[in-house]
C-alpha cells in the first residue's frame, strides 16, 4: 500500500514501512498545490526585493549580510557545500530514507518555500531506492541536522555518493540509472532541504518502534524468570495496579497475567514465598514506567513528524514570513534521552533476575549456574559476565545528551540540543538490550527445564521459541554463538511473535 505524504498523517509505522520495507511514497495532490502556492509567494517577494533570511541573506551569524541578485543564484549551492561537513561511517540506509521521508512531510505543509521539484525528487529517490551516502556524525541537533541533511541535498545537484541496487556509486550515476532528473538548486531550495532535525527524528522514530517491541519481550522474559523462580503471583493482580493508577503498570501486569495464564503458580498448586525480591515483584512498576515514558516519546515524535520544522517559515494565507527556531531538536532529544535511560533501567532489572536464576542462594532450588555438573561445569556463570558488561556500557551511555550543549557559529547558535548524540547512543543502548534480554531468555528457558510444574501458556510458547534458537546446556560449550543467535532472535521479535500466536496480542499502553 502506497504511503501518501500530506503533512498531517505520517505515523511511526508508516515511516518504518517506507524506511525498512521499501513501501512506495506519493505526495498528496493538495500538498503539491500548497508547495506551489508557497513558492509563488516566495518568488514575488524576491522580485519585490524583500529581505528574507537564508534566501537573499547569509545564514547564522552572517544573517545581516544581504546578497546581490547574482549571489542569490549561487548561494544555495555553496550553502550545501559548506554544510556537508560530517564525519564517520555512512549512516544506515533505513535512517537516511526515514529522514528524507520526514523532510518531504515538512514540505507537504506548504510553508518551506522550495520548488515542488525538490520534494518530488526525494520521493522519486525513495521509490527507486537511491539513498544518499550520509556521514553518521556531525549534527548538533539545532538549525536542523545540517551536516547530514546537506549530504542528502548534494543529490539534488547530482553530487555526492549514493547507494543504489546494493552498490555505492556517484550520485549522478545512480540518478541516471534510476531515471531521476536532477533538479538543481534555486533560491531557498537548499536551506529548505536541510533546516530541520529530520535525521535524528527519523532515527528516534525507528528506535521507538523497536523499543516498544523490545519492552513487550522484556515482559515475556520476566514472566519466564518469575515462573522459573516460583514467584508469588499476587503482585501482578489488576486491582493492585489500578489503585495506584499508572497506565504502564496496569498494562504490564495484564500482560504478565496473559503470558502466565494457566500456570500452576496461578492456580496455587505450587508453594511460594509470601513476598519475593524487588527485582521480581516490582516488575510491573518498573517496566510500566518505561511504557509510560515510551507513550510520551511516541506523542513527541509523531508531533514532530507532522509539524513544520523549518526556518524561515512562509505563510501564504498571511503573506508573511516567520523566523524562529522550529528546527530546534530539544522536543525530541529530551524524550529520547529518557526512553534510552528507561531501556537501561529495565536491563538492570533483567540482570538482577538473571543473578537470581544463577545464584543457588537465591534460585529456590535450581542448580548452581543452571548446570547439574557444577564444579566440573560452570553452566551459565559467564553469561552473567557478558550481561554485566553490556549493562555497564548502557549506564555510561545513559548520561543525557540534551544538557550537553556547546555553543557554535560565533555564539549565534549558543544553545543546541545535541539530539544526534542522543539518537546514536539510544541505538547502542537498544543494541545491548537485545543481548541482555537474549541472555535472560536463555537462562530462564534453562531454569524452566529443571522445574516439573506446568508453566503458563505464553511461558511455554516463549520457551519453545528459545529452544528453536538455543539448545539446553547439558555439558559446557562455547556460549558466544548462543548469545549472538538469541540477541538476533530478540531483535527479530521471534519470541514476541511466538507468544502472541499462542495467547493473542499483548496489550499496549501507547
Amino acid at each position: 500500500m502506497t504511503v501518501q505524504i500530506d503533512g498531517e498523517h505520517l505515523t511511526i509505522e508508516r515511516m518504518v514501512s517506507v524506511a525498512r520495507h521499501g513501501e512506495k511514497v506519493e505526495l498528496a495532490p493538495e500538498a503539491i498545490e500548497r508547495i506551489k502556492t508557497c513558492r509563488a509567494m516566495l518568488e514575488r517577494k524576491i522580485v519585490a526585493g524583500e529581505i528574507m533570511y537564508g534566501v537573499n541573506t547569509g545564514i547564522g551569524e552572517l544573517a545581516s549580510v544581504v546578497l546581490t541578485d547574482e549571489q542569490v543564484m549561487q548561494f544555495q549551492k555553496y550553502l550545501i557545500y559548506n554544510h556537508a561537513a560530517g564525519i564517520g561511517k555512512p549512516a544506515p540506509v533505513e535512517h537516511v530514507r526515514a529522514a528524507m521521508l520526514s523532510r518531504c512531510n515538512v514540505h507537504a505543509h506548504g510553508n518551506s518555500g522550495c520548488r515542488p521539484e525538490i520534494t518530488q525528487t526525494y520521493i522519486a529517490m525513495l521509490n527507486a531506492g537511491v539513498t544518499p551516502v550520509v556521514c553518521e556524525k556531525g549534527s548538533v541537533g539545532a538549525c536542523g541536522d545540517l551536516a547530514p541533511m546537506s549530504q542528502c541535498a548534494l543529490s539534488l545537484m547530482g553530487e555526492g555518493e549514493a547507494f543504489y541496487q546494493g552498490r555505492r556509486m556517484a550520485t549522478r550515476d545512480a540518478m541516471e540509472k534510476a531515471g531521476i532528473p536532477i533538479p538543481g538548486l534555486k533560491a531557498r531550495d537548499g536551506l529548505a532541504a536541510i533546516n530541520g532535525s529530520n535525521l535524528l527524528t527519523a532515527m528516534d522514530a525507528l528506535f521507538l518502534y523497536d523499543a516498544e517491541r523490545w519492552t513487550a519481550q522484556a515482559e515475556i522474559a520476566a514472566a519466564m524468570s518469575l515462573e522459573a523462580l516460583l514467584a508469588n503471583m499476587r503482585p501482578y493482580e489488576a486491582k493492585l495496579h489500578e489503585l495506584r493508577g499508572f497506565k504502564g503498570a496496569v498494562t504490564c501486569a495484564a500482560n504478565l497475567r496473559q503470558i502466565m495464564k494457566g500456570s500452576d503458580l496461578v492456580t496455587g498448586k505450587v508453594k511460594v514465598k509470601v513476598q519475593d525480591a524487588y527485582s521480581m515483584r516490582s516488575t510491573p512498576q518498573v517496566i510500566g514506567s518505561l511504557r509510560d515514558a515510551l507513550a510520551w516519546v511516541r506523542k513527541q515524535i509523531e508531533t514532530e513528524l507532522n509539524g513544520v520544522a523549518d526556518n524561515p517559515i512562509f505563510v501564504p494565507d498571511e503573506d508573511k514570513v516567520y523566523t524562529g527556531a522550529n528546527f530546534q531538536g530539544t522536543p525530541i532529544s529530551m524524550p529520547v534521552d529518557m526512553a534510552a535511560m528507561g531501556v537501561t533501567m529495565i536491563c538492570v532489572l533483567c540482570e538482577r533476575r538473571l543473578n537470581r536464576l544463577l545464584n543457588p542462594a537465591c534460585s529456590v532450588g535450581l542448580p548452581a549456574f543452571l548446570t547439574k555438573g557444577a564444579g566440573m561445569f560452570s553452566g551459565h556463570m559467564l553469561s552473567q559476565y557478558t550481561s554485566d558488561m553490556l549493562v555497564v556500557e548502557q549506564r555510561i551511555l545513559s548520561a543525557p545528551s540534551c544538557v550537553q550543549s556547546i555553543p557554535a557559529a560565533a555564539d549565534q547558535e549558543d544553545f543546541v540540543s545535541m539530539g544526534m548524540n542522543g539518537a546514536l547512543k539510544a541505538q547502542q543502548i537498544l543494541e545491548n538490550a537485545f543481548g541482555i534480554l537474549g541472555i535472560e531468555f536463555i537462562a530462564a528457558a534453562q531454569a524452566l527445564d529443571f522445574r516439573d510444574f506446568t508453566p503458563g501458556v505464553g511461558t511455554r510458547a516463549a520457551k519453545a521459541a528459545v529452544r528453536k534458537v538455543v539448545e539446553h546446556l547439558d555439558v559446557d560449550r562455547p556460549l558466544f554463538k548462543d548469545h549472538n543467535a538469541m540477541a538476533e532472535a530478540v531483535k527479530a521479535c521471534a519470541v514476541l511473535d511466538a507468544v502472541q500466536a499462542e495467547v493473542g496480542e499483548l496489550k499496549s499502553s501507547w
